[in-house]
């Protein structure tokens, strides 16, 4: 089984952050990352696992968070073990880089959290790969400052700065609805000179416009958004993935199915591999 470096965003090869929202039990993580080993063997850059132990921005009190650092951690460590794949989940704090760090294969910083920078500098001084989500009030070149940040993170503590990258997830559009500015890739790419990724699902993200203020979501956009943002100079993909997403504890609405995930990945490996010969 081939599979992508460990600590790895490589800028010359297509790549793919992807699976749940959400950490749920070992048989939907396992299905999905066992699912997407498969599938890494076709991507050339490789696929890392993506998953959340705890969705700490959910809009309401009672909204599902997921199992939490320690139990969420010795999951992650089960989905690398049984598929080889590297792995990525969120922090949300400067306290939970050091034990996420010691199990996972990349840090990520959540959108709303792209400024906070004790976070920052506590995710670079990890040494591990870092990917920046931009906040969806930001401008592209304001990306630099967290790059900035990591980095310094990592000069601090002594370590050599890890792989870096920057996603772009939408702007805020009014106040239930996202947009992606296409010259947004160019952009951050030469502004923070590192891999930019488009986040495909969370872009047609609606805030809290689903059932009881949860956000809700318009699947149907992922593949044309995904497929012009590599046209427009995307280096990477995170996609949210789920066998059944309509089922989902979070973001259902804006995930793709498990079972579309390949096809589309043959679309836009295709789109990539022309925009970039």
């Amino acid at each position: 089984m081939s599979i992508v470096s460990a600590a790895s965003f490589p800028a010359d090869r297509l790549f793919l952050i992807a699976g749940p929202c959400q950490l749920e039990d070992d048989t939907l993580n396992l299905r999905v990352g066992e699912a997407l080993a498969r599938l890494s063997e076709k991507v050339p850059g490789g696929i890392i696992f993506k998953a959340s132990f705890d969705k700490a921005n959910r809009s309401n009190v009672d909204g599902v968070r997921g199992p939490g650092l320690e139990a969420g951690l010795e999951a992650l460590a089960r989905v690398r073990a049984a598929t080889g794949l590297p792995i990525l989940t969120d922090v949300h704090d400067a306290a939970q880089c050091a034990p996420a760090a010691s199990v996972v294969d990349v840090l990520q910083i959540p959108a709303f959290l792209c400024r906070q920078t004790d976070l920052l500098l506590a995710a670079g001084a990890t040494g591990k790969a870092v990917n920046v989500k931009k906040g969806q009030w930001m401008h592209p070149e304001g990306m630099k400052g967290a790059v900035r940040k990591v980095e310094a993170g990592a000069t601090l503590a002594g370590r050599t700065v890890g792989p870096m990258a920057v996603t772009e997830r939408g702007s805020f559009f009014g106040y239930g609805d996202l947009v992606v500015d296409m010259r947004t890739f160019m952009r951050m790419r030469d502004a923070c000179q590192v891999p930019v990724i488009f986040d495909g699902t969370h872009s047609v993200q609606r805030p809290g416009q689903g059932a009881g203020g949860t956000s809700g979501g318009a699947r149907e956009y992922i593949a044309p958004l995904t497929y012009a943002a590599l046209a427009a100079g995307a280096q990477g993909l995170f996609l949210e993935t789920h066998p059944t997403p309509d089922t989902a504890p979070s973001d259902g609405p804006n995930m793709i199915p498990l079972a579309e995930l390949p096809d589309l990945m043959a679309r836009a490996i295709d789109i990539w591999d022309r925009t970039n010969r």
